[in-house]
C-alpha cells in the first residue's frame, strides 16, 4: 500500500525550499511506502484550487483510497509526516 503525499510549492517560495530536504530524505527512507507528489502552484493552479490551497507550503497526506488523511500548511516537520503517513496506512 502506498500513502500519497502532494507538496503544493513554488520556485519563488522560501520556506518550501526548507521543506524540500525534510521530503526527500522521508521519501527515500519510506521507499515503498511513500509516493510524493510535487505540485508546482504557479503550474497547477487547477490542482491548487481543486485542494483549496491558499497558502505554502501545503503538504496533503492522502490513503491508498486518496481520502485526505492529514493537511499541514507551513514547514512541518519530519515527525508529524511521519505520523501521518502511519495513520493513512492503518
Amino acid at each position: 500500500m502506498t500513502v500519497t503525499l502532494k507538496d503544493f510549492y513554488a520556485d519563488w517560495c522560501g520556506p518550501c525550499k526548507t521543506q524540500d530536504p525534510i521530503l526527500q530524505e522521508l521519501e527515500e527512507d519510506l521507499d515503498d511506502r511513500l509516493s510524493v507528489e510535487k505540485i508546482n502552484v504557479d503550474e497547477r493552479q487547477d490542482v491548487a484550487n481543486e485542494y483549496q490551497v491558499r497558502s505554502l507550503p501545503t503538504l496533503i497526506v492522502e490513503d491508498e483510497d486518496e481520502n485526505i488523511v492529514e493537511r499541514f500548511v507551513g514547514v512541518t516537520q519530519r515527525e508529524d509526516i511521519e505520523d501521518a503517513v502511519e495513520r493513512a496506512e492503518a
